[in-house]
């Protein structure tokens, strides 16, 4: 068994219910720049990939760059609101069982800088994670850019590391820099789905998981 040493969180889905917030604003950016409708679920089920990878996958029979351009009024308009989206409850208590245990954590998120930012000072997170990575700032989900920076940055190997998030992505880039990954079936994608991603295991919540390396430990 494998001694990890670094936990890789997903944020959306995974540390903070935001799915529902997300989806409603993308939604209004829609409708109000007469872009056509497409339903909740198909919006839901691609949180966590970059924004052009997004916009390819709902329009695309429009370009790319000129719905970017158009969007980036959402964007703008999505970081000055103020969030209404809350961590799931158990995730604090996680956190600290985690630090008390001597994991280094860190955090790998579709969100921009400034909406990551905006998230950890809101939920009082900072201190917990030592290295964050942002779509806007490495190669999005599910490239495996922004773990093998944090890796890099962490002086991590990574048999070394695990992940920890809700969707395929996040699996998907953990396999591709040769990281495990667990899922949790709080947040978009389904259990089956995550398995079939390669999700080594996939838990109700990020409540269960120091129980869940704790057996790995004693196992190891």
């Amino acid at each position: 068994m494998k001694q990890y040493e670094l936990l890789v969180f997903d944020w959306d889905g995974t540390l903070m219910d935001s799915a529902g917030e997300i989806v409603s604003a993308m939604q209004n950016a829609i409708q109000e720049l007469g872009l056509p409708e497409r339903s909740p679920d198909r919006m839901r089920e691609l949180i966590g990939l970059g924004l052009d990878d997004v916009l390819s996958r709902l329009f695309p029979e429009l370009d790319t760059q000129r719905v970017r351009a158009r969007l980036h009024a959402y964007r703008a308009r999505y970081g000055m609101q103020r969030s209404k989206a809350v961590l799931f409850p158990p995730v604090l208590d996680a956190l600290d069982t985690l630090k008390a245990q001597g994991f280094a954590m860190a955090v790998a998120t579709g969100k921009s800088r400034r909406g990551l930012d905006a998230a950890m000072r809101s939920t009082g997170t900072e201190s917990y994670f030592r290295w964050t990575r942002c779509a806007d700032e490495c190669t999005p989900k599910p490239a495996p850019d922004m773990m093998e920076n944090i890796l890099l940055r962490s002086a991590t190997l990574p048999e070394h590391a695990l992940m920890i998030g809700d969707t395929e992505y996040d699996v998907a880039m953990a396999r591709a820099a040769g990281v495990d990954a667990i899922g949790v079936g709080c947040g978009v994608h389904d259990a089956k789905r995550l398995r079939r991603a390669g999700a080594i295991e996939v838990l109700d919540s990020v409540q269960t998981l120091p129980d869940w390396l704790a057996c790995e430990r004693r196992t190891a």
